[in-house]
């Protein structure tokens, strides 16, 4: 192949891009990468064939050509072509590439080998599943893992569960004046095994339910109250908001994560734990 050829096909793989072609775009790629692997621009011709291999979920396609994408650009300056790399690595569950291409982006990671467990805050992500989109908060394990700490009220959800999401965040959620980004999820990495249920419970004051949601906590479960679920439109779920946890005095419906028994037994405490304004009733497992 002649540099002429090459520059034509170069010509169409921007064209395909622009026309969200991707499979298109990173053959046509590929085609010159064959022959020109290391030009001066080469470099974007690996990213954009990687980057469109991660926008068709072709995570092999993806990390293969983002290793090649990262070996030619600069370390230490946030190259978006070690972040794409990162999440191909942690997809393909190899994590001493996923260390290397957090370290290339300029990420500190914790001291160890394997799998990186780490503590990098809080943060939204907005689940997809069967054309289901719910927002929900993790706990961000690494760059971009998380392990979810609501209970979805999306069937086939669950609370624990762990989940990769993309880098660029898409909406805010604003609690006492701390600003957290919404990230699109790309796939869930790993099933939780707690199941969902709901139950009917009656507080007194709002200190009952808090109660309710600290204890379920405090073993590791989790508890939802209907107060605290907002329905948004696609729209205005990637916007801005103020988010701030409802938690009513009354009757409501509380979705729960954890086993049958031990759900029972948590609820029965806690109803005995005050002298008056605390019941429950109706439990049943969702799934």
């Amino acid at each position: 192949m002649h540099k002429g050829e090459a520059g034509e096909l170069i010509g169409q793989a921007r064209e395909a891009w622009d026309a969200e072609e991707w499979l298109r775009a990173a053959d046509l790629y590929e085609r010159v990468l064959d022959h020109f692997p290391d030009e001066g621009p080469s470099a974007v011709w690996w990213y954009d064939a990687a980057l469109a291999h991660k926008f068709l979920r072709n995570w092999a396609k993806a990390y293969e050509l983002g290793r090649e994408a990262a070996a030619r650009s600069p370390r230490g300056e946030g190259d978006p072509a070690y972040w794409n790399l990162g999440i191909a690595a942690t997809i393909q569950r190899d994590w001493a590439t996923a260390r290397e291409a957090w370290a290339g982006f300029g990420i500190e990671l914790p001291q160890g080998e394997g799998e990186i467990m780490g503590s990098f805050g809080h943060a939204c992500v907005r689940l997809d599943t069967g054309g289901e989109r719910e927002v929900v908060w993790i706990e961000r394990l690494c760059p971009t893992r998380g392990r979810v700490v609501n209970v979805p009220v999306t069937g086939g959800r669950r609370y624990g569960e762990i989940v990769v999401h993309d880098g660029e965040p898409k909406g805010e959620r604003i609690v006492d004046g701390t600003t957290y980004p919404v990230f699109d999820e790309l796939l869930l990495f790993e099933a939780s095994e707690l199941p969902t249920l709901e139950v009917t419970v009656a507080a007194g004051e709002a200190d009952d339910l808090r109660a309710l949601l600290e204890l379920f906590g405090e073993h590791g479960y989790g508890a939802e109250p209907a107060s605290s679920v907002r329905l948004l439109c696609a729209c205005c779920s990637e916007g801005t908001h103020q988010q701030e946890r409802s938690l009513p005095a009354g009757a409501q419906t509380v979705s729960l994560a954890a086993p049958e028994e031990d759900a029972r037994q948590l609820l029965a405490r806690w109803a005995e734990g005050a002298t008056a304004g605390r019941s429950w009733s109706g439990l049943a497992v969702l799934g």
